[in-house]
């Protein structure tokens, strides 16, 4: 560098006359013409551009969602198989010999009439009803998929029959006696061949409250405004107790927690209705079992099933399979018509009672042979008979 020049260059600040330069504008490059060019060679090809069409992004969102539901299924399917093993493994502590007094089921329960007793139980936790080891409820449910039908056979739990090696007794004894096994060979012997027992399921209604609580709880259609003896009292102290008047139901469908709905399952009197008896707490228990199972079956179940399907069956010992259960459970949805029926029986006196003559005809009522006759009142509340729709018997 020089003597005296300066390592920098110094430029004269201010705007200079004239126009502002602005950036020249870029030609978009010229499309190739159409058709070939001059010199005879054909113009060079573009490859298309790929749109997705509407049908296209249907059948992808179509695919998405059927691969989830696939999952979703084969996740609550392994959820569920978990408690029904558990399940069998109950029913063969406590009933060993079970499965030889059942009837061998006849194909796919899809396709075929299948016949399950359901034993309940309530045992009192009081010390002096600690051997008290009855069922306290029977039921037997028919599904009937010819028909499109489930049906509702309610068996009264002081219905003196043969109890099989032990003579004539109360048919609810037969629980106490021989636990399970000896209620299927005693329902088997009372109905014969007509409704031969393919399964059976015992449920301690005393868990139902937190099986109905895990799923959401059941909506109910109460026959009739009930106010009921005073049993289970939710308080306290004895001075509430001794003012309390007992639970209260209002007619109309109501939705019930699973405390709400063992209380509801247990009331044998209504204070408003001098009338009602034991048959009307059997019908009770129809309500709550078929509420239960539908909304077991609901489609809203099954996208719980992977985080409940493990822990539903936790008041249950049966002898059915994963399979099956999932069968009951599309019957249960496909089913267009309900039918509930109960036995009848005739007072003894002295707490003894005796099967109703006109039972057989209720047992051809329940397989299909002959239309739905209701209760005749005549006869009393203890009288034999069917309903259909979800009006139950009372």
């Amino acid at each position: 560098m020089a003597a005296g020049e300066k390592p920098y260059t110094v430029y004269r600040g201010g705007r200079q006359k004239g126009k502002v330069p602005l950036q020249r504008r870029v030609e978009p490059p010229q499309r190739p013409p159409r058709g070939p060019s001059p010199d005879g060679t054909p113009p060079p090809r573009r490859r298309p551009r790929t749109r997705w069409s509407w049908k296209r992004r249907i059948a992808l969102t179509i695919l998405v969602v059927v691969v989830f539901l696939v999952v979703w299924a084969v996740a609550g399917y392994l959820a569920v198989r978990g408690g029904v093993a558990d399940a069998n493994a109950r029913l063969r502590k406590e009933a060993p010999g079970v499965q030889a007094a059942l009837t061998r089921q006849n194909g796919l329960m899809l396709s075929n009439a299948s016949d399950i007793l359901l034993l309940g139980t309530d045992h009192s936790a009081l010390a002096s009803r600690a051997g008290d080891q009855h069922s306290d409820s029977m039921m037997l449910i028919r599904t009937d998929p010819s028909r499109h039908r489930l049906v509702y056979l309610s068996i009264p739990r002081d219905l003196a029959v043969d109890i099989p090696g032990y003579g004539r007794q109360k048919i609810n004894a037969a629980f106490q006696i021989g636990g399970p096994t000896l209620a299927v060979k005693t329902v088997q012997a009372l109905f014969g061949q007509n409704l031969p027992v393919n399964h059976v399921v015992v449920v301690n209604f005393g868990d139902f409250v937190d099986l109905i609580d895990k799923v959401g709880g059941i909506d109910v259609d109460v026959p009739e405004n009930i106010l009921s003896n005073r049993f289970d009292c939710p308080y306290s102290t004895q001075q509430r107790c001794l003012e309390w008047k007992g639970w209260r139901f209002h007619k109309g469908v109501q939705h019930m927690n699973g405390h709400q709905a063992l209380i509801f399952s247990r009331i044998r009197e209504n204070q408003l209705d001098p009338s009602y008896t034991d048959v009307a707490r059997g019908g009770n228990q129809q309500r709550v079992m078929q509420a239960l199972m539908s909304k077991l079956a609901s489609v809203g179940m099954f996208f719980r099933l992977p985080f409940v399907g493990g822990s539903l069956l936790k008041p249950i010992a049966t002898d059915l399979s994963t399979n099956q259960f999932l069968q009951l459970a599309w019957i249960k949805f496909r089913a267009g018509d309900v039918l509930h029926c109960r036995l009848g029986e005739v007072s003894l006196g002295g707490g003894v009672y005796s099967p109703s003559e006109h039972n057989l005809e209720v047992v051809q009522m329940v397989l299909g042979n002959s239309a739905p006759q209701p209760p005749n009142p005549a006869e009393g509340p203890l009288a034999p008979g069917c309903v259909t729709g979800s009006q139950g018997l009372h």
